[in-house]
């Protein structure tokens, strides 16, 4: 398979879904009830397994979010195409729900954020691609993209009592694109213009 040059409108559309749903949780904060993931009302609200990931809370909650998913998303699309995109980022953020349904710190927790199908992007792409080098604030200089990913993951897991982070749902997007990035790697092959 080719490297793609066509236009990520898929990435662009999760985006401004994103923002969207951000403005309208800014002028009535119950939309973070209705479409939130809580393990104890799951089953009543079923649907809160995908919509939880169009939700955020904060400025910088849904730019770390939307910045990283721009950058993941645009080369991974161009990458393996926007349908395997899609794939991977909406099963890694499924996946990752359900690891917080099953690992949750508490029933009454609401998960809300793309972070764990914005994980199943970084760890499709760090295993795909490792030697890639990134920049990552505040760091001067690239690093590997499975260092920044994996070193992402482990720094958001140190402090996720205290910022109130699923870790569990970032393992499960990360595990995924884990996975998917080796399946990736063993049959697709592209190339560079």
């Amino acid at each position: 398979m080719a490297y793609r040059g066509s236009r990520p409108t898929a990435v662009w559309i999760i985006i401004a879904l994103n923002l969207l749903l951000f403005i309208a949780t800014l002028i009535n904060g119950n939309i973070i009830l209705l479409l939130g993931l809580q393990p104890i009302s799951f089953l009543a609200r079923p649907w809160t397994i995908v919509t939880n990931l169009f939700i955020h809370s904060g400025v910088w909650h849904i730019f770390a979010n939307m910045i990283t998913l721009y950058f993941f998303g645009s080369f991974l699309s161009r990458l393996i195409g926007i349908p395997r995109f899609l794939l991977v980022y909406f099963a890694g953020g499924i996946l990752g729900n359900i690891v917080f349904i099953l690992l949750p710190p508490s029933p009454f927790s609401i998960a809300i954020g793309a972070s764990g199908a914005v994980f199943a992007l970084g760890g499709a792409l760090a295993v795909m691609m490792p030697r890639l080098r990134v920049f990552v604030f505040p760091i001067p200089a690239p690093i590997p993209l499975w260092i920044a990913v994996i070193g992402g993951f482990i720094i958001l897991s140190i402090f996720s009592p205290l910022l109130g982070i699923a870790w569990q749902a970032h393992l499960g997007g990360l595990v995924l694109g884990l996975v998917v990035g080796y399946i990736f790697r063993r049959r697709v092959r592209y190339f560079y213009p």
